[in-house]
């Protein structure tokens, strides 16, 4: 055995303990047939796989995609002034770091229960509004695709700001200038010197904030409340409600091999635009 083989050993024993086992106990429970009374066993079948394309769920599915898509680019969108405003911050770059990794400190739950009671119909800013006279009635802020996707957005923002401010920190900024100097706009500049340069970190940022926004069921189920079902509550709910083990199963499957598959397209397409 070779002294590569060697060194690379315990990383694929922990790979194979730790990420093939269990995917091959989901991929076994997938096959197998739901009991009357919620247990499984054989036959063993597809009907789990064949099912998943009912239309109820196939919708659900897109939902879960455009609302991870919709995420993605706002994060995108926010958060590369913010890391660019970052890389230039100077003696206080550290500070505003801590700052964006400061709600990491805090519980996720508690993150999200915060913005049920910041959104609900006695919260904060219904109150604000009802004691200042704007508006008569409170607002249905909660449990709407808009309040998932605040919440979504305000837990992923700092997952994109990162990757992207890693790269912006190592852009040679006589570049710019140099682009300034020989007559490019600012709209120029940034299309032609800062995006390319910045590429890696906002791919990587896309991938970061899109395939946890697509398998989400926490800011969902607290902040959509029933009127906003994505694919992570399905899962969620066969292994619990529903006790239906090999469905669940076959559909957490199917959405590793969605998440898998766009991540190719993704990355075969950059690669060719390069």
């Amino acid at each position: 055995m070779s002294l590569r083989r060697i060194f690379l050993l315990p990383a694929t024993v922990v790979t194979a303990v730790l990420f093939l086992a269990p995917l091959a106990i989901v991929l076994a429970y997938s096959l197998m047939t739901r009991g009357p009374y919620g247990g499984q066993g054989a036959p063993w079948t597809l009907e789990n796989y064949q099912r998943f394309f009912d239309p109820l769920y196939g919708e659900i599915l897109l939902r879960s995609i455009w609302m991870a898509l919709e995420t993605t680019v706002l994060c995108l969108v926010l958060g590369f002034p913010l890391a660019w405003f970052i890389a230039r911050a100077g003696k206080r770059r550290e500070l505003y770091l801590q700052l964006v990794m400061l709600p990491f400190w805090t519980s996720f739950l508690v993150r999200t229960y915060a913005w049920v009671f910041l959104l609900r119909d006695t919260g904060l800013f219904n109150t604000i509004l009802l004691s200042s006279g704007i508006i008569s009635t409170p607002l249905p802020l909660l449990y709407n695709h808009g309040a998932v996707l605040l919440g979504l957005v305000y837990c992923s923002l700092p997952l994109a700001v990162l990757p992207i401010y890693s790269t912006l920190e190592r852009l040679d900024y006589s570049l710019v200038e140099a682009a300034a100097d020989l007559g490019a706009r600012p709209f120029a500049t940034f299309r032609e010197v800062v995006i390319p340069v910045s590429a890696p970190g906002l791919r990587a940022a896309a991938f970061l904030v899109f395939i946890p926004a697509l398998g989400t069921y926490l800011t969902s189920d607290l902040l959509g409340g029933g009127g906003t079902i994505l694919i992570g509550n399905l899962v969620q709910n066969q292994f619990t409600s529903a006790r239906d083990w090999p469905f669940g199963a076959a559909a957490s499957l199917i959405l590793m091999a969605v998440v898998l598959g766009g991540m190719k397209l993704a990355t075969r397409k950059d690669e060719e635009l390069l």
